[in-house]
């Protein structure tokens, strides 16, 4: 039997603009199964349920009144949740914090107006960590964000609601955010294809500042060209960034129907930090990865080290500062979690003399790394160290241990935010358990293009479009 969420984002959006699928239809669909399913997901931490039907006609209308469908907009009635740590005017937000519970966004973030300038249809916020900080999702405001494959397990984070979202068929596709790793853990494993674009690709404006260049807004969809199509409405410089990435040849959308030709890839399993052991579903998952990249034709070889533990304290300090940057009133501070507070402690007690040191230091090894980096046209890695975990495996630990083993758990994944460089988590492999098990694959700053090709590439020789998860048919 065929549902409605079985279609693409691509597949949704021609049929809306053709006029065989109603977009009102499609949002009826989507914001049903949001009312039946999100509380065991934990996907949505707020549902526009009465905005998105007011979308959505005038998308139908919208649709009626188009001379064809060239004049209406690439995802013209399609569903796209927005994660709650980006604003959206007049609709609540609350950064996973319970200090924010009851806050309501007063503008649109830069990628909130792209993708309302695409067509989107917004059903509602997905749910997030407290301020983004950890890599999974168990925040104060909503239940944790599980995910569907096994639902004792965590969607991963910061963009775990995400994640839950469209691998639960609770929407085709969702803007995603990534400063740690945020796209391509819940990537990994929800068994989803996410993209961190390269640093500058997406504005982080009007309010987010970009100071260190770490976080980008991205994509995370079922499908290559799904994940293509959605970062060509988000990209796009604005005034005031301090990034820009260098300019793509035509559409990204345009590189997942492009053969990537023979590539150089460097491959590594040698996690950056130290003590970090690769589990060996994640180690077969790499192998298979790699073996399969030469049966494309592709050579491999082995990266030389670039990334060591060197980088992890410095990297660390950052986070630290970073998450002072969202402020909390005053009488406040004791309605965070117990992580937030211990980060937000060590980012305090850092003064300007250590965090420049350490943005050198960072700034010292990338410029020693892009040498040997730029000899290749991508470089393998295991997304994550570990299978997904349980709910509460991080956060009913102390934040010096819970924070300890989220370093353990995502050891590769950090170092190409520091670089700025654009990644992909690409769901080829699922465990004897059933468990989705990700693999990493970076590319040369502005390379989004390649790595879009690449994966296309992969999806073909290997789809995985067909595995759904039990929730999927409910």
């Amino acid at each position: 039997m065929t549902h409605l969420h079985d279609l693409g984002a691509r597949e949704a959006a021609d049929a809306v603009r053709s006029g065989r699928l109603s977009p009102v239809e499609l949002t009826d669909h989507y914001l049903d199964r949001i009312g039946r399913l999100n509380p065991q997901v934990g996907a949505y931490v707020t549902v526009t349920a009465e905005a998105a039907r007011e979308q959505a006609a005038r998308a139908e209308k919208a649709v009626l009144d188009a001379a064809g469908p060239g004049d209406l907009p690439p995802l013209h009635g399609v569903p796209v949740p927005v994660k709650d740590l980006n604003m959206v005017d007049g609709v609540r937000m609350t950064f996973g914090s319970s200090v924010f519970a009851d806050m309501t966004g007063f503008t649109d973030d830069s990628v909130v107006r792209l993708l309302r300038e695409a067509g989107t249809i917004m059903p509602g916020k997905t749910a997030v960590p407290e301020f983004g900080l950890p890599c999974y999702t168990e925040g104060d405001v909503a239940p944790p964000a599980r995910t569907p494959w096994d639902l004792t397990r965590s969607a991963g984070g910061s963009s775990g609601g995400a994640a839950a979202a469209v691998a639960s068929g609770l929407a085709p596709v969702a803007q995603g955010s990534d400063g740690g790793g945020s796209i391509r853990i819940p990537s990994s494993v929800c068994g989803l294809f996410g993209i961190k674009p390269t640093r500058g690709r997406i504005s982080q404006g009007p309010v987010v500042p970009d100071l260190f260049g770490l976080s980008t807004n991205g994509p995370i969809a079922r499908s290559v060209e799904d994940a293509a199509l959605l970062l060509d409405a988000m990209a796009g410089p604005m005034p005031g960034d301090l990034y820009a990435a260098p300019p793509v040849e035509g559409t990204f959308l345009s590189y997942a129907d492009r053969p990537p030709g023979r590539l150089r890839i460097a491959r590594s399993r040698q996690p950056a930090v130290a003590g970090a052991e690769v589990h060996p579903d994640c180690v077969a998952a790499y192998e298979e990865a790699s073996a399969l990249l030469e049966e494309l034709g592709h050579e491999v070889v082995e990266l030389p080290p670039v990334f060591g533990p060197e980088m992890v304290p410095h990297f660390e300090l950052l986070w630290g500062v970073m998450a002072t940057m969202t402020p909390v009133p005053d009488g406040s501070e004791h309605l965070l979690q117990p992580l937030t507070r211990w980060l937000r402690e060590r980012g305090n007690a850092t003064t300007a003399p250590e965090l420049f040191r350490a943005h050198a230091a960072l700034q010292g090894v990338l410029r020693a790394a892009f040498p040997v980096l730029n000899e290749f046209d991508a470089i393998l890695h295991p997304t994550l160290a570990q299978p997904p975990v349980p709910v509460g495996y991080f956060h009913d630990q102390e934040p010096e241990e819970n924070f300890r083993r989220q370093t353990l758990f995502t050891p590769f994944c950090a170092a190409y935010n520091i670089s700025g460089q654009p990644a992909v988590n690409v769901p080829l492999h699922w465990n004897a358990d059933g468990l989705p098990i990700g693999v990493m694959l970076a590319g040369r700053l502005g390379g989004e293009g390649t790595l879009i090709s690449l994966s296309a590439q992969l999806e073909e020789a290997r789809p995985w479009a067909g595995r759904k998860p039990p929730i999927w048919d409910a």
